[in-house]
């Protein structure tokens, strides 16, 4: 089966307003919005939650160690193109995105226990033990960027799993960043 990629012309009237939300902040609207307007309700809600999460005490580079590394962890091949993007424009630096492209450490001790609690978060199905809490405290971060990070990995469970389901073509826009998840050899997480 084959989603349709709808936009203003052929989208619900419920979906519009996200929509043009979408074209506001890209310049377009990707694939992933366009497949999720088949179904408004969760076009609005990533949207949302897209906005919200640009609202937490995590900084713009923190945020998108959270979003490629769950795209990372969840293969999504769509995603990790565009957050490659965006990563570069909230100046993450290119050794640092290749390491998350790769599943690599990063080079700031900071934001690799940030990737490493993320990680950690996925692989376990949100169960952390004590002591990778306490990693995570030791680094800097508190309850609340606990709390953040899950925020993070609920908009990405949307927009992940959508695109898995649905096959979205990646847009031309994020084409020359095409990424497959490469074979490395996985940690096991306790």
């Amino acid at each position: 089966m084959t989603f349709p990629l709808l936009d203003e012309s052929t989208a619900p009237e419920a979906a519009l307003e996200a929509l043009k939300i979408a074209k506001t902040n890209f310049g377009m609207i990707p694939n992933v919005e366009k497949v999720m307007a088949l179904t408004p309700q969760l076009l609005s809600g990533y949207t949302y939650l897209w906005d919200l999460f640009d609202t937490t005490t995590l900084t713009p580079i923190e945020r998108q160690v959270v979003y490629l590394t769950a795209n990372f962890e969840n293969e999504c091949n769509y995603c990790v193109p565009w957050h490659t993007i965006l990563a570069k424009n909230v100046g993450i630096e290119q050794d640092d995105i290749e390491a998350l492209r790769s599943g690599a450490p990063l080079t700031d001790k900071k934001l690799d226990t940030l990737r490493t609690f993320t990680r950690t978060l996925i692989a376990n199905r949100g169960k952390v033990s004590i002591a990778e809490l306490q990693t995570f405290y030791d680094a800097g971060y508190t309850d609340i960027q606990v709390l953040e990070v899950i925020l993070g990995l609920a908009i990405k469970t949307i927009s992940n799993y959508t695109n898995s389901v649905a096959g979205t073509p990646l847009d031309q826009e994020a084409e020359h960043l095409r990424w497959e998840k490469p074979l490395v050899q996985e940690r096991v997480l306790t």
